[in-house]
């Protein structure tokens, strides 16, 4: 079974479903006219820049292009979870990124190395649209139990600092910090995984389903990428916790004000 290929006079028609939302935003006055353009303008673009490049990267099937894509792939991860939670980039940069390093290749290579019979860290098959997944659900964990942890401290500071007076070392302060931001940004995962299947048909499973395969086998590789994201997203928000607590507090264990481009006392 071949999947259907879609024209661009055919995408085209796609674009007028447009007409709803943006008549919807233009009755009631709601100001996002211009940023929801622009979003769906750089989506088209970035997707037709990706979609040439990986063209590239699918026929040759290289180990070296696979990961040079991967390692930009997180490097821009790395930078929309510093936009996003208002950090200090020369704080972050780094720690956030070996976190997100680890956290997709780790589910990654097992994925493919192991679960899979035939497959190799040279098949961009497999290689890309499987670390993209892990990925992009390692950022949107990343932004909630990052930032959560650091503006939960900064808001309960009084009884952070309450604790270190009283003889606490700092990891035995920031722990009931930790496992509340931890639990909080595996919620969305664990949510996902309790109703899957229920709710939805995952973006996964449906495209296995697309390319030809039987639903069993559909299931089977939406099973193993659903592990793959929950081990990845949980290895990387502790990973970003831990690696960015040595420049978040000074050496008494109090916050670091810098973290923040903008400090709400």
């Amino acid at each position: 079974m071949n999947i259907q290929e879609i024209t661009m006079v055919r995408l085209a028609v796609g674009y007028g479903l447009l007409i709803f939302p943006f008549a919807l935003l233009l009755w009631y006055r709601i100001p996002i006219v211009g940023r929801t353009g622009l979003a769906v303008i750089r989506m088209t673009i970035q997707l037709l820049f990706v979609g040439l490049y990986l063209q590239v990267v699918f026929q040759q099937n290289s180990i070296w292009l696979n990961l040079a894509w991967l390692l930009i792939m997180i490097l821009v991860a790395d930078l929309s979870i510093i936009h996003g939670c208002e950090f200090r980039l020369r704080i972050f940069l780094f720690p956030l990124f070996f976190a997100l390093i680890a956290g997709t290749s780790i589910p990654l290579v097992v994925f493919v190395g192991l679960v899979l019979k035939d497959a190799s860290m040279t098949d961009a098959q497999y290689v890309i649209p499987i670390g993209g997944m892990i990925l992009g659900n390692c950022l949107r964990a990343d932004i909630i139990g990052v930032r959560g942890f650091y503006e939960s401290i900064r808001k309960s500071e009084k009884a952070y600092l309450h604790t270190l007076a009283q003889g606490a070392t700092q990891s035995e302060a920031i722990r009931p910090f930790i496992a509340q931001a931890y639990q909080s940004a595996l919620a969305p995962t664990i949510a996902t995984m309790s109703t899957i299947g229920l709710v939805s048909l995952p973006g996964m499973m449906t495209g296995v389903i697309l390319g030809g395969a039987a639903p069993w086998t559909a299931i089977r590789y939406q099973i193993a990428i659903m592990l793959s994201i929950f081990s990845g997203t949980a290895i990387t928000i502790i990973l970003g916790i831990w690696l960015t607590t040595r420049s978040g507090f000074n050496v008494y264990g109090v916050l670091n004000r810098s973290l923040f481009v903008k400090d709400q006392r």
